[in-house]
């Protein structure tokens, strides 16, 4: 078995985000944020508030994405990762709202629910929405969360909103990770803290690691990938943009990510990023061109996939196909 390698240091630092709207927290940017908080909750309590926002859920996806493993893994063949991020609970998204959101996840067969950040919008009592919703998730391999800039921001001290998640079978990764182990392969699972309020720490995430061990990593924040590419991450899971929320022909007013790494696929040094687009809103409960997701992402060992492909070409597939299948899931959609 191989051991914990030590983790090899970063060439190179993901820039901390700047601009009026996305940098760290000035003084008059949180007398900003305050006076967007009140307008947001203002909106909350009218009906059209909420009207609008249930047509934004109508329109939620579900792609179902495959990510190859570099490395042989063949246990790993077939895990479901399932990221929810940018709920932003609490404006226009109550607790039964929640719960159908969670069912619709647990529909899905996820191994694994990582959780992305920002649960909060505007309010460190928000959380406490979670608490029922979350006893509907039973992902065979348990769920995990990293903290977004909502969840700094608006919930100061971030040990109750760590503890509220462990209490409710929700293990925290801010600048740490775990083994997931199935079928007799591994994979490092691990998160880093928000790059906008918080203090990342890479190395920290990845001590422990095996070398050649495939990792995943969660990282609120995409910019991050800047970082991660560099020293063999197989896969960053993000969110923080929605995907640009509002889109005009293609293009998002409002950007915060400094590499474009707004929404969907990006790749570097056979490292992966995926931006998820999320699935709640900010300010407006509007989405134009950026509809809310939950992306099911299913690892790939290449053996497995050669044998899988030789399978479907052998004499006798096509009566297979037609047998009655009790587990039969959506196929997932190749990679780009």
């Amino acid at each position: 078995m191989a051991t914990p390698s030590q983790p090899r240091p970063a060439t190179r630092r993901a820039p901390l985000p700047v601009g009026p709207l996305s940098g760290r927290r000035t003084a008059w940017r949180r007398l900003a944020a305050q006076a967007v908080a009140a307008l947001n909750r203002g909106l909350d309590r009218m009906p059209l508030g909420h009207w609008l926002h249930r047509r934004v859920r109508r329109r939620l996806e579900e792609p179902q994405l495959e990510l190859p493993l570099r490395d042989a893994a063949p246990g790993l063949h077939g895990l479901r990762i399932c990221f929810v991020s940018d709920v932003h609970a609490g404006s226009f998204l109550d607790e039964r709202d929640l719960c159908d959101l969670f069912d619709r996840i647990q529909a899905g067969a996820p191994d694994l629910v990582l959780f992305g950040g920002d649960l909060i919008n505007t309010r460190e009592r928000e959380l406490l929405l979670f608490r029922e919703p979350l006893r509907r998730l039973r992902p065979t391999l348990g769920m995990f969360a990293v903290p977004g800039n909502h969840d700094h921001f608006w919930g100061p001290d971030l040990g109750l909103w760590s503890s509220f998640l462990q209490d409710c079978g929700v293990e925290v990764l801010t600048n740490r990770g775990r083994r997931i182990e199935r079928d007799g392969s591994s994979m490092w699972l691990c998160g880093v803290d928000d790059l906008t309020e918080g203090v990342p720490d890479l190395a920290a995430a990845l001590r422990g690691r095996r070398d050649d061990e495939p990792t995943v990593l969660l990282s609120h924040h995409p910019d991050f990938f800047f970082e991660a590419a560099a020293v063999d991450v197989d896969l960053v899971l993000s969110g923080h943009t929605h995907g640009g929320q509002i889109r005009i022909h293609g293009w998002a007013p409002i950007h915060h990510s400094r590499f474009g790494y707004e929404r969907g696929w990006f790749h570097e040094n056979g490292c992966r990023l995926y931006v998820g687009r999320g699935v709640g809103v900010t300010l407006l409960p509007l989405r134009i061109d950026a509809p809310p997701e939950i992306p099911f992402v299913t690892l790939c060992c290449p053996s497995r996939r050669n044998e899988r492909l030789n399978a479907e070409d052998s004499p006798g597939h096509d009566a297979m196909l037609v047998a009655p299948d009790a587990d039969q899931r959506p196929s997932p959609a190749p990679m780009p």
